[in-house]
């Protein structure tokens, strides 16, 4: 047992204040020089991550206080990446929940909550963001402590102890209006409180796999808490399984540490210390790595299964190969699989042939960061429509994924999502005063009838309305559900889009394309305002004439095409449609671009 080392993770809803927090805590605790210059959100350290403003991967790092090693470890607060979180959870020996002090207990707070409840953690509740005009501390405080009766914590965790704090100014205080100097507290807090695990030093080395990097220069780096034993680099080790089978073995030929957010190289790693190794080629999360004399696996949090399938094929539009540099089915395949390997919130599998890959995960947020990380890798692929995966119950009864959703907005707007979430099958179960003027409406609806409704609910409350969702349960199959009421313009021949075709066009529904863009035969350049697909012609030139007649030459004034995400675009197919993803376009497109084809195949489906 080392007395000199604590592991606490520190989890919340999404945007609660996790990376900010940490920031404030490394640069008080001296991990800096003084004339440093440090980046804010700096464990955010990839570029989506950087771009979107949220924590998709979690990451560990450590600060010294008082002579002890502080590992924190930083997770994810969307619900899409809840597998991080509860993966993570095995490293830590306590836990620090924020709790934002206007917005108060969230989807996401109890979610992450109930998982370090089951694991035996007795969590430090910060109650964040004080310096908040609008802050209700004493009503949060309240609401957070229902929340863990409602998720029966035990008599210890209910004890548990409170700060209030302001991550972004880097004070916390255990009263309202106590001191705010730094956060001192904080860190004393964890010291007295967390008390390090048990760990036996003399058995041989034993560590559970929990995270895996790529390192252009280590190869394949494996994170996780040593249990038993001494890590000695150079030292002979193996992998096994949870069902204790042998995956690889090799020499440890690297042992790092983290001192900030700097690997550090060591040559023991003691027994409770986080510890990244570098020597095994095979091994993956949830593996044992451990001393050749080991047999017995160290047990793996269960992770929660996907509820969400895409699948994804090579690009087989007229255009393939025009933007990307990776094609074959054979780069897509390994690439999916290195993801399913590294992300245990996702799962892989394919058809016989080889040629069709499905991927699974959490959430359309999840499937969205994949798409776009592989197309800046320079891959081009054809995406079908994402499907919800089904379960079956008891007595054979089909079960569907129901989600929980919490929607706060101004009270004008409340009637139209009301009848917006009843049109998607959603049930309304909480409704509550949160303000003046201010509601919180809490539903229960279908996974299939929210693909791409964030959007839809940011229309609706004129981008004022704060959605939250997170998987709740499998309940019953909800019946058929209405899909897109729009149908497709569809594109008859292939070239390029002309600015006065598609002027003329403008009036039968949106269009996708403007004056220039690559088209082809099957492509979807816009949708109508009825249902019933449309062939039209977006190539169509102006006649050419001698004759100057009045109005012949007035200017062509096209609407702006409207900007939208791959999830965005994921949400607006129909079950005959799919998405090209490219390195620098998405098309949305037929399945079968052929209109001949396309029509066979509807009559052999329909039984015409």
């Amino acid at each position: 047992m080392n007395d000199n080392i604590r592991n606490i993770t520190i989890i919340a809803h999404v945007d609660h204040g996790k990376t900010t927090l940490i920031d404030n805590l490394m640069k008080q605790s001296g991990s800096f020089r003084d004339n440093e210059v440090v980046d804010e959100r700096l464990m955010d350290s990839g570029e989506l991550e950087k771009e979107r403003g949220i924590t998709i991967l979690a990451k560990p790092t450590s600060i010294n206080w008082k002579d002890t090693r502080i590992n924190i470890i930083d997770t994810p607060g969307h619900r899409d990446f809840a597998a991080e979180v509860e993966r993570v959870l095995s490293l830590a020996d306590g836990a620090l929940l924020l709790v934002d002090s206007a917005e108060g207990v969230m989807p996401q707070t109890k979610f992450v909550l109930s998982k370090a409840l089951k694991q035996g953690l007795k969590p430090i509740v910060v109650i964040n963001k004080l310096d908040k005009h609008d802050q209700r501390a004493d009503d949060v405080l309240n609401e957070t402590f229902d929340l863990f009766v409602s998720l029966d914590a035990n008599e210890e965790q209910l004890d548990f102890p409170v700060l209030y704090a302001s991550g972004r100014s880097g004070w916390a205080s255990k009263n309202i209006d106590g001191p705010r100097e730094n956060l001192n507290p904080l860190l004393d807090l964890v010291l007295d409180h967390v008390k390090p695990s048990q760990f036996d030093r003399s058995k041989p080395f034993a560590m559970l796999s929990t995270l895996l990097y790529a390192d252009n220069f280590l190869g394949r780096s494996l994170v996780g808490r040593i249990s038993q034993g001494t890590a000695k680099a150079n030292q002979q080790i193996k992998a096994i399984n949870l069902k204790g089978e042998k995956v690889d073995e090799g020499r440890l030929t690297k042992i790092f540490r983290y001192e900030g957010t700097k690997k550090v190289p060591i040559e023991v790693g003691e027994a409770g210390d986080i510890v990244v190794i570098a020597g095994l080629e095979k091994a993956n999360v949830a593996d044992t790595i451990c001393d050749l004399e080991v047999n017995e696996p160290i047990e793996a949090t269960p992770i929660d299964p996907p509820t969400m399938s895409i699948k994804i094929t090579v690009n087989s539009s007229p255009l393939a190969g025009t933007e990307g540099k990776k094609l074959t089915s054979t780069q897509i395949r390994d690439r999916l699989i290195l993801e399913a390997q590294n992300n245990v919130g996702i799962s892989f599998s394919e058809n016989s042939n080889k040629d069709a890959f499905e991927i699974s995960g959490r959430g359309e947020l999840m499937l969205e960061i994949l798409l776009t990380q592989m197309r800046r890798e320079g891959f081009e692929m054809t995406v079908s429509p994402p499907k919800v995966l089904f379960k079956t119950g008891e007595n054979s009864k089909k079960l569907e994924p129901i989600e929980e959703i919490t929607m706060d907005l101004d009270e004008e707007y409340s009637s139209r999502i009301i009848d917006s979430m009843n049109r998607r099958k959603g049930k309304l179960i909480e409704l509550k005063d949160t303000g003046k003027n201010k509601k919180r409406l809490i539903f229960q609806a279908p996974t299939r009838g929210l693909m791409g409704y964030t959007s839809r609910f940011l229309t609706l409350t004129k981008g004022t309305g704060v959605i939250n969702r997170i998987f709740h349960s499998y309940g019953d199959f909800e019946g058929d559900m209405e899909g897109r009421r729009n149908g497709a313009l569809i594109s008859m021949e292939q070239g390029k889009a002309v600015a006065f075709s598609i002027f003329n066009l403008q009036a039968r529904g949106e269009m996708f394309v403007t004056h220039n863009d690559p088209v082809y035969t099957g492509m979807i350049v816009g949708l109508a305002p009825k249902p019933g697909d449309m062939i039209i012609n977006v190539m169509k030139g102006k006649k050419l004439t001698n004759m100057r007649t009045q109005g012949t030459d007035e200017n062509i004034v096209l609407t702006p095409v409207r900007q939208m995400s791959i999830a965005e675009q994921l949400s607006m197919l129909n079950t005959d449609e799919a998405l090209e993803i490219t390195p620098k376009s998405c098309r949305l497109r037929k399945a079968i671009l052929d209109p001949h084809e396309r029509k066979r195949s509807e009559k052999q489906n329909t039984g015409t």
